[in-house]
């Protein structure tokens, strides 16, 4: 099973060149990390949802066990460096948000990226942060029929489902807990856009009406995406 640490940061935390540079070594570093993403705000045009501007920084780092991506999060662990005010003056005065997710890899038509070596892709980051009335129906729904039109996107590279597990966590940030999060990548923010205005996000917005019943917000935020790590 593989897990995933969402670490989400607010209030203007874009690291300074000298943090940045940091950050990505301190991804790296992060032991049995098999993946880890630096997604830094974008924008996008989407004809049906405006949600405001991106976080400013998110974080995904991926683990093959939930224990190793605890042991990141535990008192004296690898991201607790994430709160030095030393090390990281920017990020630890930013609102930080984190949550451990189960990830759900779906095949894509051309998983392959036409990116230069090093250059950003361009992902979509979804969150659906309330409760569903019968959340089994939902996730079947979702799993089952929505995600049949998302790899219908042209030009997508790559789609991930994520549902909720228990965690453990020692650091002081805030715990989410949302019912489930989804991500489309494209190669740029271009690619993103055409298949926004494709007859797919229709076709996707006629079956969101099909949605068992849930409640809270549903945001979408579109991020500039580097691979950090390992």
């Amino acid at each position: 099973m593989t897990v995933c640490l969402f670490l989400s940061f607010r209030s203007g935390a874009s690291p300074s060149t000298i943090e940045d540079a940091k950050l990505g070594e301190l991804v790296r570093t992060t032991p049995k990390l098999f993946k880890g993403l630096l997604h830094a705000a974008a924008s996008a045009s989407d004809p049906y949802v405006k949600d405001g501007p991106s976080p400013s920084l998110v974080l995904q780092l991926y683990f093959a066990e939930l224990p190793e991506l605890e042991n990141a999060l535990s008192r004296h662990g690898h991201l607790a460096a994430l709160a030095s005010g030393t090390e990281f003056p920017i990020l630890a005065r930013a609102e930080i948000a984190h949550q451990a997710m189960v990830v759900r890899s779906f095949a894509v038509p051309d998983p392959h990226f036409r990116n230069a070596s090093g250059e950003p892709h361009c992902t979509y980051l979804v969150s659906y942060e309330g409760e569903a009335e019968d959340l089994n129906a939902w996730h079947a729904h979702y799993l089952d029929s929505h995600t049949r039109h998302m790899t219908a996107f042209p030009g997508i590279r790559e789609l991930e489902i994520y549902t909720r597990l228990d965690w453990m966590s020692l650091q002081p940030w805030m715990r989410e807990n949302f019912m489930q999060r989804n991500k489309v990548v494209f190669d740029s923010t271009h690619a993103l856009q055409d298949a926004l205005h494709s007859p797919v996000r229709h076709a996707m917005r006629e079956d969101f009406k099909r949605f068992p019943k849930f409640t809270g917000p549903n945001n979408h935020f579109a991020m500039a995406t580097r691979v950090v790590g390992p």
